[in-house]
C-alpha cells in the first residue's frame, strides 16, 4: 500500500485492523480510536480518496490502496488551508476528533469544492465530536472553500 506518498509493505494477521496498523507498525498516531465500532469517527483515513473508518478495516484489505492520514495535510511544517481555517475557526476543543474531522473534511472538499452548510452537515454527519457544538467546524469548512481559487 502507498500510506502518505510512501510505499509501505508488511505481513500482518488476517485480523489485524488497518487503525492499528497504521499507529502501531507506522507509528502514524494522529489517527486516533475513539469508540472502535465505527460509530464515532476519529479514525476516519481517506482510503483511495474515500473517507474510511479505519477500525473498520483490516490492513489485509488496504492491500494495494493508496491511504492518506492527517500527518499528510501539513506541507513541510505548514498547516495546510483546511487546518488553518480550524484553528482560525476554534473547531477544535479536545482534539481527539479533529484528526477524523479534518479527513472528512478533506474528501468533502476535494468532491465539492463549494459545499453549501447543508453539505458540510450531511458529509460530515458520521464523525461525532462532544466539544465543538459542530458550527465552527462548519464554518471552517466553508471559510477553507472561500480561499479557494474560483
Amino acid at each position: 500500500m502507498t500510506v502518505n506518498g510512501r510505499s509501505v509493505s508488511a505481513e500482518v494477521e488476517t485480523r489485524f485492523l488497518l487503525v492499528d496498523f497504521l499507529r502501531h507498525r507506522l507509528r502514524l498516531t494522529g489517527t486516533h480510536v475513539g469508540c472502535a465500532h465505527g460509530a464515532c469517527g476519529a479514525c476516519t483515513i481517506l482510503l483511495d480518496d474515500r473517507p474510511a473508518r479505519s477500525c473498520l478495516v483490516f490492513a489485509v484489505q488496504a492491500d494495494g490502496a493508496t491511504i492518506r492520514t492527517i500527518e499528510s495535510l501539513a506541507q513541510d511544517d505548514r498547516l495546510s488551508p483546511l487546518q488553518e481555517e480550524f484553528r482560525n475557526h476554534h473547531a477544535l476543543q479536545c482534539g481527539y476528533c479533529t484528526p477524523g474531522m479534518l479527513m472528512a473534511a478533506t474528501a468533502l472538499l476535494a468532491e465539492t469544492p463549494d459545499p453549501t452548510e447543508t453539505q458540510i452537515k450531511e458529509y460530515m454527519a458520521g464523525n461525532l465530536c462532544r466539544c465543538t457544538g459542530y458550527q465552527p467546524i462548519v464554518r471552517a469548512v466553508k471559510a477553507t472553500a472561500a480561499r479557494r481559487p474560483k
